[in-house]
């Protein structure tokens, strides 16, 4: 899974809920590397083994012609705290990172297969993470 290698500080502060879903994407929004890409269709919160199942689905599925680009890493830390454990005593631990996600971010590219091929796997891609997703060519 991805996680940066050194953070300034373990935990940060909350951000509001509904920050990804207010305004879109000014930045990574164009095909760069690949010629087809994965856009996202609305903001969420992209956990690293989300990240990481849709990475394995499309590198599954182009095989070893294909090329793959991950266009979002996982850098802001969420903390969680364990079941059954009453309000107080401090912020909770560390439970992984996630990226955040506006709407039109490019998510994923591929390039090196047919358009048939790079369009499925883009979808099946699509189904592992928690947003609404769309295919978009270069």
């Amino acid at each position: 899974m991805l996680i940066p290698k050194k953070v300034k500080y373990r935990k940060w502060h909350t951000m509001r809920k509904n920050a990804e879903k207010v305004g879109v994407a000014t930045r990574g929004i164009t095909v760069a590397f690949g010629s087809f890409a994965l856009k996202a269709a609305e903001g969420a919160r992209i956990r690293s083994n989300q990240i990481e199942a849709a990475r394995k689905v499309l590198s599954r599925t182009t095989g070893k012609t294909g090329k793959i680009w991950i266009r979002i890493f996982p850098d802001m830390p969420y903390t969680s705290k364990p079941a059954e454990v009453k309000l107080g005593k401090g912020k909770g631990d560390l439970a992984g990172y996630h990226a955040p996600v506006k709407p039109g971010r490019i998510l994923f590219e591929v390039d090196g297969v047919a358009e048939a091929v790079a369009k499925e796997a883009l979808r099946k891609a699509g189904t592992k993470l928690p947003l609404k997703t769309k295919i978009v060519a270069r």
